[in-house]
Formats: structure tokens, sequence, C-alpha cells
């Protein structure tokens, strides 16, 4: 298994998945499980997370921009906003001790940029580790999904406000999900896989059971 850099004291947990799979309401309740065992705990995302990677969100989800974004236009776009992000908010945190949960990272990059915009994974994938001088997640969890059920939930969640990536056709998204497949593979050791099919209760069981197998977390406070 490859050394991972770890050059602080807390833990660094990311949720991954395409669209509809879930990630918001996990990452909500993954956040109150560990507060309740004595955690400081960090919610962020990506993209987004200070003040210009947001700005920076919203050029490039915005599906109203009046301009064409290329593919390799939009990946540094996203690892621009993930380097501000990681130095002023993500490694501070880690630094004081404290669990930091990040929906979307390393891996959405990958799988979007690198598998469905055809960058290559490989590519992707180091420039990643390059923009956060090579710190990776402890443990990750993925959420699969079928595309097809992740875009009925959005339609039925949210309607027409969905954004410039989530309105990409079909094929984009399955592409995604074998992008994050051949990730899950390939680093097995640390990430999981659940089944985002399942209830919200089940999902939630799943997802602590997997961050306990993978960290040493402390038990339930009395």
């Amino acid at each position: 298994m490859q050394e991972v850099h770890k050059p602080y004291e807390g833990l660094f947990l990311t949720i991954e998945g395409g669209e509809g799979s879930g990630k918001t309401t996990l990452v909500q309740g993954v956040v109150d499980a560990l507060e309740k065992r004595g955690y400081t705990v960090l919610r962020t995302r990506e993209p987004g997370g200070t003040a210009l990677s947001e700005r920076l969100r919203e050029l490039v989800l915005s599906p109203d921009i009046d301009c064409s974004i290329s593919e390799k236009t939009e990946l540094f776009l996203f690892l621009t906003s993930r380097i501000q992000h990681f130095e002023e908010k993500i490694l501070p945190a880690l630094r004081r001790g404290e669990v930091v949960i990040c929906e979307r990272f390393h891996d959405s990059s990958i799988a979007y940029q690198g598998g469905a915009r055809h960058l290559g994974m490989g590519y992707v994938e180091e420039l990643c580790t390059l923009s956060t001088e090579g710190i990776q997640p402890d443990c990750t969890l993925f959420l699969d999904l079928d595309p097809k059920v992740g875009r009925e939930r959005l339609e039925t969640s949210r309607g027409e406000k969905i954004d410039r990536l989530e309105r990409e056709p079909l094929q984009f998204h399955q592409e995604v999900r074998q992008g994050y497949l051949h990730l899950a593979d390939k680093h097995h050791d640390r990430i999981s896989v659940l089944d985002a099919s399942l209830s919200q209760e089940e999902v939630l069981k799943a997802a602590l059971s997997a961050i306990e197998s993978k960290l040493l977390l402390r038990p339930h406070a009395t």
C-alpha cells in the first residue's frame, strides 16, 4: 500500500458520488455522528469552501454562463478552487486536530474531468496530487447509484434548478460512475463503495461502519 503523506493530527474524510446520490444528506449524518463521539468536525464542500472558491464554483457550474469552457480549462478552474480551499481551510483544520468532512475532492476531478471528459484519469490524478502536495484523504466514501436514478432524484427535488454539469447527457454520468468504480478498485484501501439506492438510515449505518473499519474512532459518548 502506498504511504500517504500526512503532516497533521486530524482526520480527513471525503464523500464522493454522482449527481443525486445523496452526498449532502450523508455528510450531515456523518457530521452529527462524529460530533456525538466528541470530535470537532469541519464540514465543507468542493468546489467552494472559501470566498474565492465559491466565486469559482459559480463560474464553472452556472448553467447560464455565456461563453464556452474547454475541458482542460474546466479542470484547472476546479484545481484552482481546490488549492485555495485546501490551503486556506482544510489543512489548517487538520493541523488543529479536527475531523474534516468534505463533499467532493480529488476523486471528483479524476472521475469527471479525467474519465467523462476524457482528459485521462492518470493525468488528472497526477495533477490533483501535485495540487495538495501529495496529501490525500484518510478515508473516502463513494455513493454508488445508477445515474438514471440519480437524475430522477434531482428532477424530483430541484426541478429545473440544476447546474451545468448536472445537465450533461446520461452517457456522461455513466462514464463518471465508471471512473469512480475504477478508482474504488485501484484505491480499495481508502475508498469504500456504498449502495446509494438504500434508505438514508441504511446508507448512514454502512458509512459509519466503513469509517470505523478504516480509522480508529472514539466510541459513542455516554
